[in-house]
């Protein structure tokens, strides 16, 4: 077993190294440029400390003055601005590179959480997806700005540096020779552990930054049922992981600094011994001698600023791991799906034997056969776990059919480009979700296209456009996260706003009158009956009271539909349905009622799951 997992992370971390190089390749112009001023600034530790040596050792053995030396001075502080111009601009070269490659990884990492689309979302925790986009990403910079191109100083200074004093002394070149294997052996042996550390300490973080932000999530809850104090704790215990994961971490790279600096002063200390015994045997001139003292911290200062920033290259191998689960996880729609049909007004939907399980075989449709009639309003009800939410989750694109198709106007859903379907699909769900911002920008999505009269209108039909206008600064009043600032039914009305601006053909409906008081339900009712004019509608009901007009009810159960027909022929059949009016009747409890956004998921509280 030990082996097995062994394996597992070996092949896991190469594929994040391959991951780190291929995305470097992107920002290729950036990180050469960053190299070759450095070795440029590099190169000039030659001349600087040969014009060092000349001058001290012409008034050392001479006792040469000021004007004597002074030819081999003046070019020093012309050295020392350019050494000081190149390496602030390779600096500055490997930044934007970094930035460069984390703006194309974070866009990389949206649009692919995007195609996942939400069922993939509600099966990872949000901290740890967050964790991921923000932390991770940023933890990639110094990876990319500092780590690489000290790593290709490494391979061109100190060998330019070497090849000069071997030129002047042969048994100097050979001891710095001899110490450099020494340092990357070291840092490959301490480098192990410390990738394993550090890809533990990022999977303690992704933990933590989930339970922070489930805590601050369920905070009401939390409080209602005294148990802040119980979950505060726990996010302690999770906190003093991560501290002492990253105490950890530390050690390892503050070991292996130590045996860089360990390695690199016996290396000096070594030289200059040798040096000075030959210096009192007269076997080495002065010049010399001071010429290679001078190069020989400079030799091992490449390999101290790499071990200085290698700290950098485990923490992007720790968070390059989520950021590559992330893109190693199979798209949900097929990659030929791009098919761009023309499709009639209002739509007409046919499900023909539609199969889809979730984990653990566990079956949401099992053969679900079904019309939604163009320009209809189709209600669809059904106990909890009976696949209502897995047809609607199919039409908005977020799951596909294993087997069977689902036909739109005609043509296989499954073939079509799902960003062009969904330009034809409107979504009203029970609970909308309101963007940190203004009304305005809430309404029309960010889309700055859009005009504020064109917005008016569709507020206007939603019945919105009254209370938006009362508000301090109207269509420009900024919302709080979720709408906080809103009450409930205000919030339904923005919605049904942004269904009328959409204008689709096809309108999805998950009970928007759910928890309204009866005024506010009035002024949604008729902006619902406004929106339907003319479209295909699919209302997923769990009041039947709000199902008895819709021009056709399906009632669904264990993934398939067992009856279909209006109102007043499923009572008179005396079926499923009569049996649950007779139930709502005696018992007003609400069917399917009580759970989270229309999404399903692989988790055990799925409502489409087995019961």
């Amino acid at each position: 077993m030990d082996s097995t997992h062994t394996t597992f992370a070996t092949a896991r971390a190469d594929k994040v190294v391959r991951w780190l190089r291929a995305e470097a390749r992107h920002a290729r112009g950036g990180m050469l440029l960053a190299a070759a001023l450095g070795a440029l600034s590099g190169f000039l530790l030659v001349p600087q400390a040969w014009c060092i040596a000349r001058a001290v050792s012409r008034v050392v053995l001479v006792q040469a003055d000021l004007a004597e030396v002074l030819p081999w001075l003046w070019p020093l502080p012309v050295i020392f601005a350019l050494r000081f111009t190149l390496a602030r601009a390779s600096e500055q070269s490997a930044m934007r590179a970094a930035t460069q490659v984390k703006e194309r990884v974070r866009m990389q990492l949206v649009r692919r959480l995007q195609a996942l689309g939400p069922a993939y979302v509600r099966t990872r925790h949000s901290g740890e997806i967050v964790a991921a986009a923000v932390d991770g990403v940023e933890a990639l910079e110094p990876y990319y700005a500092r780590y690489l191109p000290h790593l290709a100083l490494v391979a061109v200074v100190p060998l330019a540096i070497l090849a000069f004093v071997y030129a002047r002394d042969w048994i100097s070149g050979l001891v710095l020779l001899c110490a450099v294997p020494l340092i990357p052996l070291f840092m490959v042996l301490i480098g192990g552990a410390a990738e394993n550390l550090s890809r533990r300490q990022w999977r303690r973080l992704a933990r933590l930054s989930a339970y922070f932000l489930d805590t601050l999530q369920g905070l009401v809850t939390l409080k209602l049922f005294n148990a802040a104090r119980r979950e505060a704790a726990l996010v302690a215990r999770l906190s003093d992981d991560y501290r002492r994961s990253t105490m950890s971490v530390l050690r390892v790279a503050f070991l292996s600094a130590l045996a860089l600096e360990f390695f690199s002063i016996a290396g000096i200390a070594l030289v200059a011994v040798l040096i000075g015994f030959r210096l009192l045997y007269g076997q080495i001139g002065f010049e010399t001698g001071f010429f290679i003292l001078l190069l020989a911290p400079e030799f091992f200062l490449p390999w101290r600023a790499l071990g200085a920033h290698y700290h950098a290259r485990m923490e992007a191998m720790g968070a390059g791991e989520r950021i590559v689960e992330v893109f190693d996880h199979p798209l949900r729609e097929p990659a030929h799906a791009r098919a761009r049909p023309p499709l009639d007004r209002p739509l007409e939907i046919r499900f023909e034997n539609v199969h889809y399980a979730y984990a653990a075989g566990r079956a949401a449709l099992r053969g679900a056969s079904f019309d939604l009639a163009s320009g209809r309003v189709t209600a669809m009800v059904g106990p909890s776990g009976a696949g209502k939410s897995t047809v609607a989750n199919v039409l908005l694109g977020f799951v596909r059919a294993q087997s069977g198709c689902v036909l739109a106007s005609g043509h296989d859903l499954s073939l079509i480009d799902p960003d062009y379907w969904l330009t034809h699909v409107a979504w009203v769900p029970q609970r909308p979700h309101l963007f940190r911002g203004s009304i305005l920008d809430n309404i029309r999505m960010h889309d700055e296209t859009i005009s504020l009269d064109r917005v008016r209108v569709a507020a206007r039909c939603a019945h919105a456009d009254e209370f938006i206008e009362r508000l301090p600064a109207g269509y420009h009043t900024l919302l709080g996260e979720r709408g906080a600032n809103l009450a409930g039914g205000q919030v339904q009305r923005l919605a049904l706003a942004r269904a009328f601006l959409k204008d689709a053909p096809l309108l999805l409906m998950d009970e928007a009158t759910a928890a309204l008081d009866a005024p506010t339900e009035t002024l949604v009712t008729d902006a619902i009956a406004r929106l339907a004019r003319g479209r295909t509608v699919l209302v997923i009901a769990h009041r039947l009271r709000t199902v008895r007009h819709a021009d056709r009810i399906l009632v669904m159960d264990c993934g398939q539909i067992v009856e279909h027909g209006n109102h007043d022929a499923l009572l008179h059949a005396g079926g499923r349905y009569a049996r649950m009016v007779r139930t709502d009747l005696n018992h007003p409890v609400t069917f399917g009622a009580g759970r989270g956004p229309l999404i399903d998921s692989t988790s055990e509280n799925s409502e489409d799951s087995s019961t």
